[in-house]
């Protein structure tokens, strides 16, 4: 779901814009909602899921559909906004997030079905430029990102909430050099809008993870955040309370199977 095209020549305030992107998913899912179990159950689950899965989990749920199944509806966005939707009673059928403590948060709160949760991939994190840029930097202890920024903004997903951002403080302030970068942050709603401001050239430099640059000619990856400046990306998934379609638990089977993985890897995630 994507209402960019709809706000952008309007030129919204970005907090306004975030607003109208969040309810804007709120109204979607209780439409699928109001639908009713006769509707559901001939249309494919609903899996909400972490903006950076957006071209493999789209091409998975093709394969699944190839198969004579209902073809899965997928909402993408940042794990945070996904899962604050389930706390607030979004109807869904599964849930994908970028990191381990959003799906914590829906287990403590009985949200998830026990037994279904499992972390099935894995990514990097990855310091991106323009692809015309000329800028190279060695990721390490103290290496000068504020110097190469110079009045220019870095463009990284929300760090106090979102999944990459999150990653990306942690990795920036393990090498020693948040404090210098940290008033010149471009804060972004999720690891996808990092990846446009950086595409277009409104930021010099981005924190994306490895796959979001690689589904991208328009930026060049600068470095790897060494793998343990920052807690492991794991994705876990699982079954939600609220799942009612029929295809929701053969298609979350589906999704760790060995041919679902070979998807994943092809976009460049690596299986757990």
């Amino acid at each position: 779901m994507n209402i960019e095209p709809l706000c952008s020549s309007y030129r919204l305030p970005e907090s306004l814009l975030i607003l109208v992107r969040r309810l804007f998913i709120a109204c979607c899912l209780s439409l699928v909602a109001l639908g009713g179990p006769a509707v559901a159950q001939n249309k494919g689950p609903l899996v909400l899921a972490a903006a950076s899965l957006q071209e493999s989990l789209t091409a998975a749920a093709d394969a699944w559909a190839a198969r004579g199944h209902p073809r899965p509806v997928i909402s993408f966005a940042a794990s945070s906004a996904l899962a604050r939707q389930i706390e607030a009673g979004a109807p869904a059928d599964l849930f994908v997030s970028a990191d381990e403590p959003w799906m914590d948060e829906l287990a403590t709160k009985g949200l998830i079905v026990a037994g279904t949760r499992q972390s099935f991939l894995s990514n990097r994190l990855v310091l991106i430029a323009p692809a015309d840029s000329k800028l190279h930097l060695t990721i390490a202890k103290g290496f000068p990102l504020a110097r190469a920024l110079g009045d220019g903004r870095l463009a990284m997903a929300d760090p106090d909430g979102v999944p990459a951002g999150k990653y990306g403080k942690a990795a920036l302030t393990a090498l020693g050099v948040w404090p210098g970068v940290s008033g010149k942050i471009a804060s972004a709603e999720n690891v996808r809008a990092a990846l446009a401001l950086v595409e277009r050239g409104a930021a010099p430099l981005g924190i994306v993870y490895a796959t979001d640059a690689k589904a991208s000619a328009k930026v060049r990856i600068i470095g790897v955040f060494p793998a343990g400046s920052h807690p492991a990306i794991t994705y876990p998934l699982a079954r939600l309370k609220t799942a009612t379609n029929r295809d929701a638990e053969p298609f979350r089977r589906f999704l760790i199977s060995k041919q679902a993985q070979a998807i994943f890897i092809r976009y460049g995630f690596s299986a757990k």
